[in-house]
């Protein structure tokens, strides 16, 4: 199986690194992106919004011959979706590690603070206790020496969706922060964060609980959820 791995905010193809060796032992063909605008702390932003950050996933996609599996951190849950949207027929699966799908209309992060066209990566107290667990002072450190600012526009462009055959395509989510019993809650409650969630038709829950960085804090295990949801696929 072919794999497009699609990093959160702040981070290139290399943050995983320690997730993808169990898939590629098991035979698969991994393809763990850097989206335009990360390839460097000094990369030009101007302009890039979400948009050319689907787009980018879409072009991975079309680059592949045969159906794909796409994996979302963070933010990249809603690029990934937007992928999903754009090549119904070509991914089996879409995997969204303490993500989920964004809805039309809606954005990612909004709320981040903006440096010219950039987002930097805020200091730790701006994020809440449950987004840091197992994140220790080392892994914190590396963290930021590898992180590069986020283009401004792709936290708060629209998500723009156009085939309802979206939701057609299996999903599974990997919970970490939040865990997958109080989704299903809001789901059940109608609450609007999930509410493109509640749409897709076949979806699995996997609990794997840590703070919102599993891919340094628990990589093998995030490894190994990956892995078992494409066998499910497959």
């Amino acid at each position: 199986m072919d794999i497009i791995l699609v990093p959160g905010f702040w981070l290139d193809a290399s943050s995983w690194a320690e997730v993808t060796p169990p898939l590629v032992e098991a035979g698969h063909r991994v393809h763990p992106l850097t989206l335009p605008g990360l390839e460097s702390v000094g990369a030009p932003r101007a302009g890039i919004g979400l948009r050319d950050h689907i787009d980018a996933v879409v072009a991975a996609i079309d680059t592949i011959d045969g159906p794909v599996v796409l994996v979302g951190h963070s933010g990249g849950g809603a690029i990934i979706h937007g992928g999903v949207d754009a090549r119904p027929d070509q991914v089996l699966r879409a995997v969204y590690v303490d993500s989920g799908p964004l809805g039309a209309g809606a954005v990612i992060n909004d709320g981040l603070s903006v440096e010219g066209d950039d987002i930097p990566l805020p200091p730790w107290d701006a994020f809440e206790a449950a987004e840091l667990v197992d994140l220790t002072d080392d892994l914190r450190a590396a963290f930021r020496a590898r992180a590069v600012p986020e283009p401004r526009r792709v936290a708060s462009d629209l998500m723009q969706l156009q085939d309802e055959r979206r939701y057609d395509v299996p999903a599974t989510i990997i919970s970490c922060e939040i865990s997958s019993s109080l989704v299903t809650e809001w789901i059940a409650a109608g609450h609007p964060f999930v509410a493109e969630l509640a749409r897709l038709h076949d979806v699995e829950y996997v609990d794997l609980p840590t703070g919102h960085w599993p891919q340094f804090t628990r990589p093998a295990e995030l490894g190994a959820a990956i892995l078992a949801a494409v066998r499910r696929t497959a």
